[in-house]
């Protein structure tokens, strides 16, 4: 099977962790042990990954130089791409003994600059604050920010992914049996100009809404949205909470599911399902399990 396996922002820096290389490192280790079970087991496999913490610390980072000198979104983007991409990469190739090539590739994702998102933003990116911290830091930056838990965070455009150009160059890599790593943080968003060419653009795509598009794309037989949860509930987080094993695309479509949690996750897996193959939602530590169908939560078209 090809499988595009999508890991959470938990894969790389858990809530509260200092944004360190060490600990980035430490925590990619854990991550490519499941990653390396997928490959064992025989299938074809695609890694994506987020980046919101590390682009919006890159943006702290560059609130050091001059406002016409600090670097736009989509380069940061480029930039938490091939750091992040290097570290699995790495320890991925550790992991299987070096008997399989893994290679890192910048994506490009191409947007609508019509999208309504570039006026209402709601990815967050960077660390999170107190709300007066948060808001000395918007004022003095022109930041949007938003309410992330108990605390508040920076917030960017994210714009729904429409094509990944660098296809072509994906499918060759993967004629050659290598574990690719791309699409990281949602992809680089460009904009297609009339004339082809293409150009950066100012925000953050959706990792999941990515790595939906990058597997229907690819033709995969499954997308695998890896968190630190173990699967869908319903009525999450009160008494009342239920795990679901399995959901039809309708039936995932029902359900009511906060944006800043399981919501999209649960949408890209219904995107992915709707006419591909299987979508499965669990725990990043039982990526082989869920795709066997023994853990998490699994989502198809039909019953």
């Amino acid at each position: 099977m090809l499988v595009v396996a999508a890991l959470g922002g938990n894969a790389l820096l858990k809530r509260g962790e200092p944004l360190t290389a060490a600990a980035q490192r430490g925590n990619v280790q854990v991550a490519v042990r499941a990653l390396a079970e997928i490959v064992r087991a025989g299938h074809r496999l695609v890694i994506t990954h987020g980046n919101g913490p590390q682009v919006g610390l890159l943006a702290l980072q560059g609130a050091a130089y001059r406002p016409d000198e600090a670097y736009p979104l989509d380069v940061l983007g480029a930039e938490t791409e091939g750091m992040i991409g290097y570290m699995i990469e790495q320890e991925l190739e550790n992991a299987l003994d070096h008997d399989r090539p893994v290679a890192t590739l910048l994506t490009q994702v191409v947007v609508d600059p019509e999208d309504p998102a570039f006026g209402h933003p709601t990815k967050f990116v960077g660390p999170v604050y107190e709300r007066d911290e948060a808001e000395r830091r918007a004022s003095a930056a022109g930041w949007h920010i938003a309410r992330d838990g108990d605390r508040w965070r920076r917030v960017v455009p994210s714009p729904t992914p429409l094509e990944i150009p660098d296809l072509r160059v994906l499918q060759l890599l993967l004629a050659q049996d290598v574990v690719v790593v791309c699409t990281g943080g949602g992809g680089i968003p460009v904009l297609r100009r009339e004339d082809g060419s293409m150009i950066g653009v100012e925000a953050v795509i959706d990792k999941d809404a990515a790595s939906a598009l990058l597997a229907r794309q690819l033709g995969a037989d499954a997308l695998l949205l890896l968190t630190d949860v173990d699967g869908v509930y319903r009525d999450y987080g009160t008494d009342a909470a239920t795990p679901v094993h399995a959901l039809t695309v309708a039936g995932a479509r029902e359900m009511a599911l906060p944006a800043g949690s399981m919501g999209p996750k649960l949408a890209a897996a219904c995107d992915f399902a709707e006419n591909e193959g299987i979508s499965g939602i669990g725990r990043l530590v039982d990526a082989l399990a869920i795709l066997e169908g023994t853990a998490g939560t699994r989502v198809s078209a039909d019953a």
